[in-house]
């Protein structure tokens, strides 16, 4: 299967696409961003890494020929989970939080949690393969970054912002001027998971301050979820506040040290060489 079939792709304006694959069809599926800009341009999470992300950019066009445009696309991890980080190694610039550099560099599949199924493929990339074939491949980062690093395009801004709770190194990635918000696993309109390795509750509980936060002082319009559809500024902070008010409750710390201990066990099993 060629990499214009296995993506699909749609247009949001003002140089900013949502890409999906097409035939990974799991709540998994991670939303792809890709922001256009005058200096630099920038794709957001990368999927499986099944087919050719690059190649599917390419030939839809969608970064256009102008020639001013040196630098290499810069594809940034929102974090190091398997459904994000799957296609890092198809890029020559890759950004990722110094928090989880090891894990990708490593190809630790422990910590990229990673976990597909064949059932999840509906239909397969190439001949013969099989879903427990796949691992993330290793990818050494060239752009390890931090709480409030800018990320240049020229025209717009992205401030990393660090948010940990889903992984050690979650990050959003926030345009001010336009007040959007990529927030990767952080946030998305879906039950948020704070049970797998490296996840921590408490951590999370501080992340969603920082959202309500961000919301009561107005700097965020819309998300782009690593996940699901995009959604506004109330219903961020009704995400965010919710789980908040539930996370501290002894009926959902049982629940998270029950599914963290199983998710624990399940991922070395299916893992068994990936460093931990």
């Amino acid at each position: 299967m060629s990499a214009t079939d296995w993506y699909a792709h749609k247009s949001l304006g003002d140089g900013l696409f949502w890409i999906q694959e097409r035939f990974f069809q799991s709540e998994n599926r991670a939303n792809i961003w890709l922001l256009r800009g005058t200096h630099q341009d920038v794709v957001i999470d990368t999927g499986l890494g099944l087919r050719s992300l690059p190649d599917y950019i390419d030939a839809k066009g969608l970064l256009g020929k102008d020639p001013q445009r040196k630098n290499p696309l810069l594809a940034i991890a929102t974090h190091a989970h398997f459904d994000h980080s799957g296609g890092l190694h198809q890029f020559q610039q890759v950004g990722v939080h110094s928090a989880e550099v090891d894990a990708l560099a490593n190809g630790d599949n422990f910590e990229t949690v990673t976990w597909l199924s064949d059932r999840e493929i509906t239909v397969s990339p190439s001949p013969g393969w099989r879903a427990r074939q796949y691992k993330v491949k290793a990818v050494q980062p060239t752009h390890i970054l931090q709480e409030g690093d800018v990320i240049n395009l020229g025209n717009r801004q992205l401030t990393v912002l660090h948010m940990p709770g889903h992984s050690r190194g979650s990050i959003c990635l926030h345009d001010r001027d336009n007040k959007l918000l990529f927030s990767g696993d952080v946030v998305y309109d879906g039950s948020m998971i704070d049970w797998l390795p490296y996840s921590r509750v408490s951590d999370y509980i501080s992340s969603c301050e920082r959202l309500v936060g961000l919301v009561d002082s107005e700097q965020v319009d819309q998300v782009l979820p690593g996940h699901y559809n995009t959604f506004g500024a109330k219903r961020l902070h009704r995400i965010a506040s919710t789980y908040i008010s539930r996370a501290g409750t002894c009926p959902a710390k049982f629940s998270t040290f029950a599914w963290s201990a199983l998710a624990g066990v399940a991922l070395r099993m299916f893992n068994p060489r990936s460093a931990c």
